[in-house]
């Protein structure tokens, strides 16, 4: 018996048909994964190998994909998996040597002058911050820590106000001048461009607060749900093609606290190997043994899979409550989009579930903004469990979870999310419905389709443009979210040091957030860019890049003429 209440219509995992071993394991080869032998229900086809134009070689499947019970998937987009160029060993050498100088320097330095852990007042007491962390943070992240958490005094639309900052003391304090810095924003997650203080979104969010004010001051299981939310939830349902929704204040706790309430001990989930810090906190606090694949990688996925279900439980050998796939759909560091055809063959095949969180997709990808569901053509049925956020492409606050009535109606009685936590603001509910409405076409006069049709031009026009430039770029050519790398954590300061000085307010990435060698500069593009801003960015990028001697690419130039 399934131990989930609302699964009338899926099989658990511990239902799966009990095949003979052997058959399992001549399915397209266990030990290598090969594609020579056929899995029921695929056709295969030979595979075609292309130069993506950054350099890298793809692999590019001409097979539609198929479940097991043969049914085709949507072919709306064909799938590949590209290697992403990689730096050159110099450059991967210095990048080591440097982190590994700046280390050596902080251990002599706190050798012959420990730093003081005393407290005033504490005598006896252990202290609270000790540990590698700590040391890091003293030793490398406090030398360029102007470069994050910067603060801001306007609205975070295209262009936005910085308050400059000063340290005294080598990064030990910062101080705000009074000086304010105008610079184009490529910095936040605004890709509809719906975080503005003046239009219908703004007059609609106001109007609510006169009338309902700011907060509920309750649960939504006790005095918190208002008709307000009733509304915004079923306009989520009906936007995304599922059953149901339910919605929560927060999009980081949307994962935190609605996966103990999915998963336990003794369920089998499937993370992929980039998946955001949310999922990976929900899912330590479930209980749930994780297992990871490589990015975005369903052959890697599959593999693991199967041989799962064909040991069962590492100590008792038997078979696995449930399992489950989880993935994005963009993912935010790595500007990747997620195989989705090839994740719903591999979840109708082996009768697991799809968790897909659509954070930096929703709204930024698809034909109707309808996130990277509607960007494949996919059945949103084919997804068991949809998340998403409404931070980024409605220029809001808090979160959703879609999909089935049985699912949805689960989560409102267990959910921490819901019993515990304050219900949304009403005036945020107010700019999701009146942004999401805009979207679908329900009002702004074909506001919502212009909104995206900006997006990606400008998303295409960005990309070809910096990767012609001789930048090294990640990700996919449709998603919004700009990674070049840089490497080396003094290139990535200067880089955003410089452009900040030029009038343009982008993020640096580095070590923990990324690996070792992944140091980057994020660009998030947004539909409130023009063309005169993208080409005053690149015009800034381009100089700045001479300088820093960080344009790495070795890929050949391609040659068709980038238009906007």
């Amino acid at each position: 018996m399934s131990p989930w209440p609302w699964t009338p219509n899926m099989v658990a995992h511990s239902e799966l048909d009990q095949l003979p071993r052997q058959k399992l394991l001549d399915q397209q080869g266990y030990s290598s994964c090969s594609k020579e032998s056929a899995a029921a229900g695929d056709i295969q086809e030979p595979e075609e190998k292309i130069c993506h134009q950054n350099g890298s070689i793809a692999s590019l499947s001409t097979k539609l994909p198929t479940s097991a019970s043969g049914e085709s998937l949507p072919p709306a987009k064909k799938i590949f998996h590209k290697k992403e160029e990689d730096c050159s060993l110099f450059v991967a050498f210095f990048t080591f040597l440097s982190y590994g100088v700046l280390l050596l320097v902080g251990y002599v330095k706190e050798f012959f002058n420990p730093p003081s852990t005393k407290e005033k007042n504490r005598e006896g007491y252990v202290p609270l911050y000790i540990g590698f962390e700590s040391f890091y943070t003293r030793n490398v992240y406090r030398r360029i820590q102007d470069c994050w958490n910067r603060t801001i005094c306007s609205v975070p639309g295209a262009i936005i106000d910085l308050m400059e900052r000063t340290t005294p003391d080598y990064g030990w304090t910062m101080k705000l001048t009074g000086k304010i810095i105008k610079c184009i924003n490529v910095g936040s997650y605004n890709y509809l461009g719906f975080a503005e203080n003046v239009g219908p979104c703004h007059d609609a969010a106001e109007e609510t607060t006169k009338t309902l004010g700011v907060t509920t001051c309750s649960p939504r299981l006790e005095l918190g749900s208002m008709e307000i939310h009733q509304k915004l939830e079923s306009l989520v349902t009906e936007f995304l093609g599922v059953e149901d929704a339910i919605t929560f204040g927060m999009g980081f706790a949307t994962n935190v606290l609605n996966l103990p309430s999915l998963l336990g001990p003794g369920c089998l989930v499937f993370s992929d190997e980039f998946n955001h810090a949310s999922l990976i906190l929900g899912l330590r606090l479930s209980g749930a043994t994780v297992k990871v694949f490589r990015h975005n990688d369903a052959q890697d996925l599959e593999k693991k899979l199967r041989e799962a279900i064909i040991y069962g439980h590492p100590r008792t050998r038997r078979p696995w409550k449930k399992a489950m796939i989880v993935v994005e759909g963009i993912y935010s560091m790595e500007g990747s989009i997620c195989d989705l055809p090839n994740f719903i063959r591999i979840k109708k095949k082996y009768k697991t579930y799809l968790y897909v969180d659509e954070a930096h997709s929703i709204g930024a990808l698809g034909p109707h903004g309808g996130g990277v569901v509607d960007y494949f053509g996919a059945d949103p049925k084919d997804v068991d469990i949809h998340m998403g956020t409404f931070t980024k492409s409605f220029g809001a606050a808090g979160g959703y979870i879609a999909g089935s009535k049985d699912l949805i109606n689960h989560l409102r009685v267990t959910s921490h999310a819901q019993i515990y936590a304050a219900s949304m603001s009403p005036p945020v509910a107010e700019q999701i419905i009146t942004s999401m409405a805009t979207i679908m076409g329900k009002q702004g006069n074909g506001e919502g389709e212009r909104r995206l049709n900006q997006l990606a031009r400008n998303t295409h026009y960005f990309r070809r443009r910096v990767k012609h430039m001789g930048f090294i770029v990640y990700g996919n050519d449709d998603s919004p979210v700009v990674p070049v790398l840089l490497y080396l954590p003094a290139v990535t300061a200067m880089f955003v040091r410089e452009l900040t000085n030029r009038g343009v307010a982008g993020v640096g990435v580095g070590f923990p957030a990324t690996k070792i060698t992944g140091g980057r500069m994020r660009f998030c593009l947004s539909a409130a860019h023009t063309k005169e801003m993208l080409d005053k960015i690149l015009e800034e990028v381009e100089e700045v890049g001479r300088l820093c001697g960080c344009r790495y690419s070795t890929a050949a130039k391609n040659p068709v003429p980038i238009e906007w």
